[in-house]
């Protein structure tokens, strides 16, 4: 249900505690935590994605939030003008921005659209397919506030049709159902082509991993393909092809694809096939660390592995144990590169920061028995700008050695 779009006059109203940090959020930390706010009866019982006005500890207005009681993040900040009011033309100013800003960067439309909080929408992404756009509203409020959403969305890129994305860890987090839903027009009844660094990916928009493709690795996807002319490349936890297929656009002279996703590996081989690279292409289903175990066994050699994990350290209770994984990862990979071959190792993990990240992929290279230089630190492409404020917006790293 839409929730209703009131006057900021019978807005509740909701204070920061004297600890809170006051400053931070006045020049743009778009969060305040549960511990930094005040949580009497009345603010625990607003309903999740509740508008309210926040107050610093001197009863000084700070902003229009959304208030979820049941999230450690208990406000989002939205609009540092306590008076806004959320309704389509909010939405469409926001949506508007956000999309000049990808019209200056790519010529075709495809890219990721808004990236939460670095676009000025808290919680919500989304990924545009051509003539169709996928949301993912992460937050409460967004939930809530859909409709608007959705209507201003058709209004700025003219798409004909919006698909809701509920899938994710971080709808749970905030208390939200996993349903997703068709929002305008139809979902597409086949894999959406997606061209991106001279290949041709394949994304299943309704049935795939969160919106249907990984935007945020296009550069590093380029970068990696640059160095794989003519090479053997290894392509770990692929999906559909990321870094394969666009290293075989590239000019490789073959390519393999390794995921535990039977249906990912089926696009994968789709989208090689619509480039025409089928007979330099092949899959491999399973444990990656165990394909890699296989594949030394083997006496598999390649010119180019890359490794794109999933997030290993998703929080920071699990920092630990991702550390772990990454070097395993890099000490399982390492042998199958070949002398003065080049290895990339990714995380998407927002606990392990960059150092953290490089130290056990550096660490799992020397257990290798490997020496490398490092090349190139690669992050997200500028679809998915980062807040300077918000750390978290910063997820992506890749990392590419020489051999």
């Amino acid at each position: 249900m839409t929730a209703p779009l009131t006057p900021s006059a019978s807005l509740p109203v909701v204070r920061l505690l004297p600890k809170a940090n006051a400053r931070a959020i006045r020049h743009g930390f778009p969060w305040v935590y549960a511990n930094e706010l005040v949580t009497d009866r009345r603010t625990r019982a607003l309903a999740p994605g509740t508008l309210a006005q926040l107050e610093d500890d001197a009863r000084q207005p700070m902003g229009l939030v959304a208030v979820n009681p049941q999230s450690k993040i208990i406000a989002r900040i939205l609009d540092q003008n306590a008076e806004a009011l959320l309704d389509r033309e909010w939405f469409a100013h926001r949506i508007a921005r956000a999309l000049a800003l990808r019209n200056l960067i790519y010529d075709a439309p495809f890219y990721r659209l808004v990236h939460a909080e670095a676009d000025g929408l808290p919680g919500v992404v989304i990924d545009r397919f051509g003539d169709t756009c996928v949301i993912q509203p992460n937050a409460a409020w967004a939930d809530a506030l859909i409709e608007p959403l959705c209507a201003a969305l058709i209004e700025v890129t003219g798409v004909s049709n919006v698909l809701k994305n509920a899938a994710g860890r971080t709808r749970a987090l905030e208390g939200l159902d996993d349903v997703g839903a068709v929002l305008a027009g139809q979902a597409p009844d086949a894999p959406v082509e997606v061209p991106m660094n001279e290949a041709i990916y394949m994304a299943d928009l309704t049935g795939g991993q969160k919106t249907g493709l990984f935007y945020d690795q296009r550069p590093n996807h380029a970068f990696a393909a640059n160095l794989a002319k003519g090479a053997r490349v290894l392509d770990v936890f692929s999906h559909v092809g990321g870094f394969s297929l666009a290293a075989l656009a590239a000019g490789a002279s073959a390519a393999v694809a390794v995921d535990g996703s039977a249906p990912a590996l089926e696009l994968a081989n789709a989208g090689a096939a619509a480039m025409g690279k089928s007979g330099q292409f092949s899959t491999r289903q399973g444990d990656a660390f165990e394909t890699l175990t296989a594949l030394r066994a083997e006496g598999a050699e390649f010119d180019v592995v890359i490794c794109d994990p999933p997030a290993f350290a998703p929080s920071r209770p699990a920092l630990e144990a991702g550390l772990r994984a990454y070097e395993k990862i890099a000490r399982l990979a390492a042998p199958l590169v070949a002398e003065n071959g080049i290895l990339g190792l990714c995380s998407c993990s927002h606990a392990a920061d960059l150092t953290q990240f490089r130290t056990a992929s550096v660490r799992g290279i020397g257990r290798a028995g490997r020496r490398g230089m490092l090349l190139h630190t690669g992050f997200a492409g500028p679809d998915h700008p980062q807040l300077p404020q918000l750390a978290e917006s910063g997820y992506l790293k890749s990392l590419f050695f020489r051999l």
